[in-house]
């Protein structure tokens, strides 16, 4: 297998409390700490929620930022001028920016930004009007996780975009669809799955995790994913259901780095015994004479 450099999405979500100035700082941090990608999310929430959901209470109000659960998410939306500030801030400290969409409206708008790539979420991925958009009015690449999604249903996204042609652009992530998802239910195998059924189909398989720690996702990378995406906070404690799971700066600093550093480590000997190996006065491998 040729291990290729990992791509490592920072997925701020609304982590940032509806501010854009804790928006900013955490794009710089992710910078820092030599993820990727800066990765955020776009909502028209009116259109995204049914009037029902959107009049509902917050599941729990200690993370609530309003009330009803609509006026909540609409506290922590940005708007696309604000997409575009961030976009271009980004790009000032040398990261890239993305965004999850999660409805035509708000696929429309952040298309206006052209971003290297999409991202669709699990909840979203069988949203075939919007997938329609991203596939027709949208150039860049289209990553799409398969949390709570069927085989048939995984089939069905992938012949969308070969209808046009267009399956060389996706991106595919394994994904449980669990906040946080316990270790016997991350699925790892999946990643090998995906990489037998798509792997000459799309462009790239990734790994979209929700678990606590960085050990899975350097078995992830081992077995084929070449792009990661982890939710991303400067403080677990921060009000937010998505900051419990969510990798604080050391453990993104960390990540990058040991990604990075497996990736150097998955080779054979270039020769039988290394330049590192041969004596330079220290140790010498005992031979009877």
């Amino acid at each position: 297998m040729n291990y290729k450099n990992p791509n490592i999405a920072a997925e701020i979500c609304c982590n940032h409390q509806g501010d854009i100035e804790i928006a900013k700082q955490m794009i710089k941090v992710a910078a820092d700490g030599n993820a990727t990608v800066a990765k955020f999310q776009k909502r028209n929430n009116k259109e995204f929620l049914t009037k029902k959901q959107f009049d509902a209470p917050h599941p729990n109000k200690m993370h609530s930022f309003g009330e009803p659960y609509g006026v909540h998410r609409e506290f922590l939306e940005f708007s696309i001028d604000q997409h575009k500030e961030l976009k271009d801030y980004a790009e000032s400290v040398g990261i890239m920016y993305s965004s999850s969409t999660f409805d035509v409206s708000s696929a429309k708008e952040i298309i206006t930004l052209n971003p290297e790539y999409i991202k669709v979420p699990s909840a979203c991925n069988n949203h075939f009007a919007m997938l329609r958009v991203l596939r027709d009015k949208y150039t860049g690449g289209v990553h799409i996780s398969f949390g709570m999604t069927t085989k048939k249903q995984e089939e069905e996204i992938v012949q969308f975009f070969e209808k046009t042609n267009q399956g060389n652009r996706l991106v595919l992530y394994a994904c449980t669809s669990g906040y946080p998802v316990p270790f016997e239910d991350v699925c790892l195998l999946e990643i090998v799955r995906l990489r037998k059924t798509f792997g000459d189909r799309v462009d790239k398989i990734g790994f979209s995790g929700h678990h606590h720690g960085i050990a899975i996702d350097i078995a992830a990378y081992t077995l084929g994913a070449e792009w990661f995406e982890r939710h991303f906070t400067m403080d677990r404690i921060w009000k937010g259901t998505d900051q419990v799971f969510s990798l604080e700066p050391t453990g993104m600093r960390k990540l990058a780095r040991d990604l990075r550093a497996v990736q150097k480590a998955l080779t054979f000997k270039k020769e039988d015994i290394l330049d590192i190996e041969k004596p330079k006065g220290g140790y010498e491998k005992y031979r009877s004479e």
